[in-house]
């Protein structure tokens, strides 16, 4: 069974973090915090234009991720994050929520995340920012506590997968 801790759901934009993650809360009974929700409205201004964002961009808000995780951490006892947490940079910065913070990498095609964006209805990313996503993208498979899931299956079977393989770390 997944023990306590902090978790991060994480992939490129429209990999399905949100709901994953949100699932994976509900099943072991933690806290929820959806990264996207704490971007300050000048990164969603330029998001939404089709502008990516850099790391001057990104790090201010990877550090209010992370006093919000640590305080509902603290609260729930476990805290499920859903972030994209691109670069290695990035989840050592998210690694500081909790000494056991662990990564579910959501991991599909290119051509399978392209056609779930353009299906999605207002989401600040635009479909225009993918290649931007996946050049950005850092693959963490090899770091120490990350399980790598494909998302290829439905988001129960995504779910049992990541459990599966957090429990065996």
């Amino acid at each position: 069974m997944v023990s306590s801790g902090a978790f991060v759901v994480m992939g490129v934009s429209g990999c399905g973090k949100s709901t994953v993650a949100r699932e994976l809360a509900e099943k072991i009974n933690a806290g929820f915090i959806e990264a996207d929700d704490w971007h300050p409205a000048s990164n969603k201004q330029k998001m939404s234009s089709g502008v990516p964002l850099t790391d001057e961009d990104r790090l201010p808000w990877l550090a209010e991720v992370v006093s919000i995780s640590i305080a509902e951490r603290e609260k729930s006892g476990s805290v499920v994050v859903a972030c994209s947490a691109l670069k290695k940079s990035y989840r050592d910065q998210l690694r500081k929520i909790h000494n056991d913070t662990f990564f579910v990498y959501l991991s599909g095609s290119k051509a399978l995340i392209l056609q779930r964006m353009q299906e999605r209805k207002g989401h600040f990313m635009p479909v225009a920012l993918l290649d931007s996503q996946f050049d950005t993208l850092e693959d963490p498979r090899g770091e120490a506590g990350v399980v790598a899931v494909d998302i290829i299956d439905d988001i129960e079977a995504i779910v049992q997968d990541a459990l599966q393989q957090l429990s065996a770390l």
